[in-house]
């Protein structure tokens, strides 16, 4: 491991700690980014520590202590701050910084009610996940200066507060919500060369079995991280040579995680049965049967459509509409998907997106209207910003034409 992805891996726990121990988020923040400054430029020369996350909980901590002296504020506090920080100081004992995990609190006050659904991901991404501004920039479509105040007014929102004593549902869906983001990003990146990205569905995993770990008996924390694994369980499959896209039909299953698979297929039928239905769960059920078939054309479609039906009305958006008209067209025929995509001709939501026109080309193509498919290929390509995806696109539309 090189020391950028040691010092990522690290930059949560250690945040937590600072918050956990201090408050005043946005403070810390800084004082961990300093750090991590410090250590990028010291560790290559010096070496990296025994205890890394002891070193940089120190470091923050001095560094901290040093923000507040010099701005005269809070002088009643400076000694506590700092005697609190040397408590921190990694030893020979077995309490050491970095062995009590506070990623998921830190998880929880990144999700906090008075913060925007878009700083929370942002805010996530860069205290708990560990990417740097211009990486999330990258990854919303956004300029990194836009980002970065967007993360800065976060981090004043949270000026003071700690990390939450009782978890309500809102606050829990708001970090189901975030981790779906991520998750999804890293599983079809939105913009660049590569389709996905491993360490962000790594991450979002994780958080996700720590929230289970949290709140077992709750059936949307288990139908979250059942839709993770089943569809993680599929990664090394999704590309080819030379990175090119791989649709669900044409992979090779034989090669799909298995052991993934079972975990997210048990997830399912323990919270299906018990759990009031939300919309998660029901994502992970059609994600379960897509992967307990042996092939496209063993996949129980007629079921998937009931599932999607049922999704439409506890959780209607225009995806959940695009993928139902797939359905439709797998059990009632290409013509009868072709009018589902058509009812969103006026969404606005959807308007310009390449997901569409890439749906209306595949269902064109299997009604046999070859030359408007090239269209819709076309289109679709021009539309995407993501390069493996295009390829693919580009190349239907070369194959057909």
């Amino acid at each position: 491991m090189g020391i950028g992805d040691l010092l990522r891996g690290c930059a949560p726990r250690v945040l937590g700690v600072l918050v956990r121990h201090h408050g005043h988020f946005d403070a810390c923040e800084d004082a961990v980014q300093e750090a991590l400054l410090a250590a990028a430029t010291r560790w290559p020369v010096d070496g990296v520590p025994d205890n890394p996350t002891g070193w940089l909980v120190t470091a923050a901590g001095r560094r901290l202590t040093d923000h507040w002296r010099s701005e005269n504020a809070r002088r009643r506090r400076e000694d506590v701050v700092a005697a609190q920080a040397q408590l921190l100081v990694p030893g020979a004992d077995s309490d050491r910084p970095g062995d009590v995990d506070d990623t998921l609190d830190l998880l929880f006050l990144c999700c906090h009610p008075d913060l925007a659904a878009p700083s929370r991901v942002a805010l996530t991404l860069r205290a708990v996940g560990g990417l740097t501004t211009g990486e999330i920039a990258a990854a919303f479509l956004v300029p990194e200066a836009t980002m970065a105040q967007r993360i800065s007014r976060a981090k004043a929102r949270l000026r003071g507060a700690a990390f939450p004593r009782d978890v309500d549902p809102g606050r829990v869906s708001a970090v189901l919500r975030v981790l779906y983001l991520i998750f999804t990003e890293g599983h079809t990146v939105s913009a660049g060369p590569e389709l996905n990205r491993p360490d962000l569905t790594a991450e979002a995993i994780r958080l996700a079995r720590a929230v289970r770990a949290r709140r077992p008996g709750d059936g949307e924390v288990a139908g979250l991280l059942a839709l993770m694994l089943l569809a993680d369980a599929r990664r090394d499959t999704r590309t080819g040579p030379g990175g090119v896209l791989v649709p669900l039909a044409e992979q090779d299953r034989s090669r799909w995680d298995r052991a993934a698979i079972a975990e997210g297929v048990a997830l399912v039928e323990e919270t299906v049965s018990r759990a009031p239905l939300g919309p998660y769960q029901v994502q992970s059920a059609i994600a379960a049967i897509h992967a307990e078939a042996a092939g496209d054309a063993d996949t129980d479609w007629a079921q998937i459509l009931v599932l999607y039906g049922i999704l439409a009305r506890i959780a209607p958006n225009p995806m959940v509409s695009l993928n139902r008209a797939v359905a439709v067209a797998k059990v009632a025929g290409p013509r009868a998907g072709l009018a589902e995509v058509a009812a969103l001709a006026g969404d606005r939501r959807v308007a310009g997106h390449h997901r569409v026109a890439a749906v209306r080309a595949h269902l064109l193509e299997l009604a046999g209207d070859l030359g408007e498919a090239v269209v819709e290929y076309r289109r679709a390509a021009r539309l995407t910003l993501s390069v493996a995806e295009r390829r693919y696109l580009e190349a239907k539309a070369d194959r057909i034409g």
